[in-house]
């Protein structure tokens, strides 16, 4: 059935999912902040370093579960718009069973994860010894930080934005008063950090699963073990969640680049651009608002063999991602000394990270573009485009390392990291009509 809805009405759509979901997401970057902050004003750089290492290490761990959030939210969504509530439900039991599993796996297996990861990156012996503090704390809190992902995807999936925001919030707020009072009250210094973040997922979880108890009367249907455990649907969505988890890999392995080669330039590089990707995490998980409304509208549009819905989703997403990109370069053009200075007092570190600020006031309109479109194959659950795309782009970007850093320093590791954003734009882009072609004629 064809939709008329006009413009204003898709514009609405479009915020009442996307407006919660910025609000929620904006809390993470915030959190990674505070995290810089509070051992920022500890006495030295390496504090602020070890924080850096031990949360790029749980980059590669959590966020290589990202499969556990965006899957979710896509086959959630295709199951609502075909109107198959069972399938609804069983979308959320198969992820938070394969949440638990993982996060236990990841405990049994937490010592030579941390050796390889401090091994690889080798920031040195200080850096080290408190990144692995930090790691062996935060691990514990494994199966509620992936069940956490599962839930939020769920929740975006069946368009209850409002759960998503309450859920990450008090995850985050909770985390973010912690931190305060463990580091600078109770002087844990890195360690505190740590547990503050385990503390806060897991009482999250907790939270989580009762915001989804609270929701599955109004949803309707039943809990079917069979549909659950059904074959053909189990195997479809450990491929999709492969492909999610190589792409995802592909994606944390370039922004582990831009830590690892920071940290062999030096202390105050490595806590410099530290500080600097706080702005690009702030504008990442901004801009993640529009490309989750893109997931959830296109998917259902998907569900529903409706084409002309998939077009006005991508449209209505894509114009309001596109004018809050500009107005966050407007921000840190202006704000972005600011910000540095309430995030460090150290001088040596605030003025090489002016050096460097014109990156990240470029890289919102140039990144905003492979978000929207991640979006948009989430949706789709186009996951074998997306990880294909991904690869290429990370050999795009390591090509860029290894010509522009023995020439430019550290310029040069930023304008390699903005070619990457650059390429998965493209790659993706590239496929995109193949999606809309692929949906039923109206």
């Amino acid at each position: 059935m064809k939709n008329n809805e006009s413009g204003p009405n898709w514009n609405r759509r479009v915020w009442r999912l996307a407006g919660p979901i910025m609000m929620s997401n904006i809390s993470v970057p915030l959190l990674g902040a505070v995290d810089t902050a509070v051992v920022g004003h500890l006495p030295g750089p390496h504090y602020i370093g070890a924080v850096a290492i031990g949360a790029l290490i749980f980059s590669f761990v959590y966020w290589g579960f990202g499969f556990l959030r965006m899957g979710t939210t896509g086959f959630t969504a295709q199951a609502q718009g075909a109107g198959n509530v069972d399938e609804v439900r069983a979308t959320l039991a198969r992820a938070l069973m394969l949440a638990t599993a993982l996060g236990l796996i990841l405990i049994a297996v937490q010592v030579p994860i941390a050796w390889g990861a401090l091994a690889m990156i080798d920031a040195g012996n200080r850096v080290d010894s408190l990144a692995e503090t930090y790691f062996h704390i935060r691990i514990w809190g494994a199966p509620a930080a992936l069940a956490n992902y599962a839930l939020l995807g769920w929740f975006i999936g069946i368009h209850n934005t409002r759960a998503a925001l309450i859920l990450q919030i008090a995850m985050n707020g909770i985390n973010i008063v912690l931190d305060l009072w463990f580091v600078m009250g109770l002087g844990l210094g890195v360690a505190g950090v740590a547990w503050a973040t385990l503390i806060a997922e897991t009482g999250a979880v907790i939270l989580g699963l009762w915001l989804v108890s609270r929701k599955l009367p109004a949803i309707g249907g039943t809990w079917r073990k069979s549909l659950i455990f059904q074959a053909d649907l189990l195997r479809r969505m450990f491929a999709v969640n492969r492909d999610i988890f190589i792409r995802t890999l592909c994606l944390i392995s370039a922004f582990g680049l831009v830590t690892a080669i920071g940290a062999r330039m030096g202390e105050v590089i490595l806590a410099a651009n530290a500080v600097l990707l706080n702005f690009q995490s702030i504008t990442g998980h901004a801009l993640d608002g529009f490309a989750h409304a893109a997931e959830a509208l296109t998917g259902d549009a998907i569900g529903a063999r409706n084409r002309e819905n998939f077009r006005k989703a991508v449209r209505a997403t894509s114009l309001w991602a596109l004018v809050f990109s500009a107005a966050f370069s407007a921000a840190y053009l202006i704000l972005g000394t600011l910000v540095i200075d309430t995030i460090t007092d150290m001088p040596e570190v605030r003025a090489v990270s002016r050096d460097f600020l014109t990156w990240v006031v470029i890289l919102p309109v140039v990144s905003v573009w492979s978000y929207q479109l991640d979006g948009i194959f989430i949706g789709a659950t186009r996951s074998a485009d997306m990880r294909n795309a991904m690869m290429v782009s990370l050999a795009v970007f390591a090509g860029l390392l290894v010509l522009l850093v023995p020439e430019f320093g550290n310029h040069g590791l930023w304008l390699a990291f903005m070619g990457f954003m650059v390429a998965r734009a493209l790659t993706l882009g590239r496929v995109y009509p193949k999606i809309e072609k692929s949906i039923g004629e109206n």
